[in-house]
């Protein structure tokens, strides 16, 4: 076999490396699947006000609906029809019949639903506010205490040292 091809070839690992390196140095964003009523699903009988207490929901999130699609749809309704629990008039319908739905929370405003066919009148309605994710946090200012500039030097230049060597390296048992 020719030296330098295939998957085992000095470039191809250098590649390897240089990709595992840029997936872990980008930062984490992710979206969360809140399972309505977490375990009980959307069913009568549960406070879905108490289940969405303390929890922030983000743009980008989504509602996973888990309910028996032979008794209960999904509404969404504005607030005037929620606290009134009339499904006449849905701004959306977003019973798909599999008895699992989801909802995209894509907008930062306020999200009301209920099910229709008098279940809201059960309890079966959910309100939720959705808002923009937090920033990422800010690094602190460096005390001149609380760093050495020799820890300094390492955070910024270590780094691009490693892949500079790593490309030197590549080189030389590539050519030779």
């Amino acid at each position: 076999m020719e030296r330098g091809s295939g998957f085992g070839s000095p470039m191809m690992v250098a590649l390897a490396v240089l990709v595992f390196a840029m997936v872990v140095m980008v930062p984490e964003v992710s979206a969360t699947r809140w399972t309505v009523g977490s375990n009980m699903g959307w069913t009568t009988n549960f406070n879905y006000t108490i289940w969405a207490q303390g929890k922030h929901f983000y743009n980008g999130d989504w509602l996973f609906f888990v309910y028996d699609r032979n008794q209960m749809d999904i509404l969404e309704v504005n607030k005037t029809d929620y606290e009134s629990c009339n499904s006449d008039h849905p701004l959306h319908n977003w019973t798909r019949g599999a008895g699992r739905d989801v909802v995209p929370l894509n907008v930062t405003r306020n999200y009301y639903f209920i099910s229709g066919k008098g279940f809201c009148y059960g309890g079966m309605k959910l309100a939720v506010h959705v808002e923009n994710p937090p920033p990422p946090p800010t690094a602190s200012p460096l005390d001149e205490k609380s760093g050495s500039p020799s820890s300094i030097f390492r955070s910024q230049y270590v780094l691009p040292t490693v892949f500079a060597i790593g490309a030197l390296w590549d080189a030389f048992v590539w050519f030779w």
